[in-house]
């Protein structure tokens, strides 16, 4: 809104106005609006949530092994992250901006599933929350929403590149005067790193193009899906998920804004997404909101985000991938979100195929991967037998989580230097 005051200003020839124009200071006020709200708006939200005996019962001294008790914590945090996200989009933003409304409805929607899931836990006093199939049917949703909205929309298009060669050596990249319709993404270490959906589907022949934009479709429901689920997982532990997701947000934060400046996505090779900057300023309000709520989600907790938090920041980043066409790198970038996932489907598989043969068994001390880490041989099934028992010895809760941090930032730098690794 203040984008449009000021673009009205400017108009007027009112000092200052100008500034509004940039998105390298929207960015930055969004940051810091963002991490302002998230922190003062935060503790009188936490206040309240304490007044109202809005909690989660969490596991308690029992459970954990350096008796640390979590009861009455306030959950339902997830409304900071979003509340101190959507405020500075709605001041800073270019509203019109086909991305900025799709990253809007992404937030409100996966906000409003993972309030219900918290609500129903809560004040239902049902621990299985909202039912797992309506979780699916949400997330589908919104990627069909996402998916055909960059099929249909006019305005969402790319410029790719076009390398010339002298002597057999490239000596400029360019990128082609006209704007258009694609299904190609970036895909990472390969020389010619972007993969057309339409050449998968080619053997459709004339139809093979129609046929691509199904695929995109089709993969971007099952991103969505995947990746909100993995941050669900990933919220296990004080400043697990929020830091993960900040350091995620900054490296998106960075491809945005080089697939968005023609002179960059030159430099790198890459394709140039017009209209993609306002991405940035979507981005930079989400890891203030991050960062402030850290404030207060650091060990030992204040607050938890609930699935109101967890569901959301996962679609917010498979969705920001999608749109910048580089939802490919997801594996990379979000691997611990992977991991996750994937320690919990291979424990429940290996379980179910135990249980087949009379036998009790797992694969980890328990799931999702990080509760592997901090569980004692004393509380191990003596009746179940486990293929990883190491680390014998356990690891406080803190530092899980920033080590955890660190693999991220390190599978972060990876995901950027695969823009020049090919």
């Amino acid at each position: 809104m203040l984008y449009y005051l000021f673009e009205y200003l400017e108009k007027c020839d009112f000092p200052g106005a100008r500034m509004f124009g940039y998105v390298s200071f929207r960015s930055l006020m969004a940051i810091i609006l963002a991490l302002l709200i998230s922190t003062i708006f935060g503790e009188y939200f936490i206040n309240l949530l304490k007044k109202k005996q809005i909690t989660e019962v969490q596991r308690d001294a029992s459970v954990d092994p350096f008796n640390v008790n979590k009861k009455g914590v306030p959950t339902m945090g997830g409304i900071i992250i979003i509340f101190a996200t959507l405020v500075p989009c709605f001041l800073l933003g270019k509203l019109h901006n086909v991305y900025m409304i799709l990253m809007l409805i992404t937030t409100i929607w996966l906000g409003t599933l993972g309030f219900l899931d918290d609500y129903i836990k809560t004040f239902k006093k049902d621990k299985e929350g909202l039912h797992g199939k309506f979780k699916i049917i949400g997330q589908v949703g919104l990627g069909l929403i996402v998916g055909l909205t960059l099929y249909l929309s006019p305005n969402v298009v790319i410029r790719e590149n076009v390398e010339i060669q002298k002597g057999g050596e490239i000596v400029e990249v360019i990128h082609k005067a006209q704007n258009e319709k694609s299904t190609k993404t970036t895909i990472p270490f390969f020389k010619n790193n972007n993969l057309d959906y339409a050449d998968v589907v080619g053997f459709m022949g004339e139809h093979a193009q129609t046929a691509g934009w199904i695929l995109f479709v089709l993969v971007t429901i099952f991103v969505v899906t995947a990746v909100s689920n993995g941050a669900n997982l990933n919220d296990g532990m004080d400043g697990m998920a929020a830091g993960n997701s900040a350091i995620i947000g900054l490296t998106l934060g960075i491809l945005a804004y080089v697939s968005s400046h023609i002179e960059y996505a030159s430099y790198l090779n890459i394709m140039f997404i017009p209209g993609s900057e306002e991405l940035v300023i979507f981005i930079c309000a989400f890891i203030g909101a991050l960062i402030g709520f850290l404030w207060y989600n650091a060990f030992p907790a204040q607050v938890f985000m609930g699935d109101t938090g967890s569901l959301t920041i996962g679609g917010i980043i498979a969705v920001f991938a999608i749109i910048i066409h580089k939802e490919l790198l997801i594996p990379i970038l979000c691997g611990i979100f992977l991991v996750e996932n994937l320690s919990v489907i291979l424990q429940v598989k290996y379980f179910q195929a135990g249980k087949k043969k009379g036998k009790k068994q797992r694969i980890f001390k328990r799931t999702p991967i990080h509760d592997h880490f901090r569980i004692t041989a004393a509380q191990l099934d003596p009746e179940c037998s486990y293929l990883f028992t190491k680390p014998t010895n356990v690891f406080h809760e803190s530092k899980i989580t920033v080590r955890f941090w660190i693999v991220t930032i390190i599978l972060a730098a990876i995901t950027i230097i695969t823009l020049k690794i090919r």
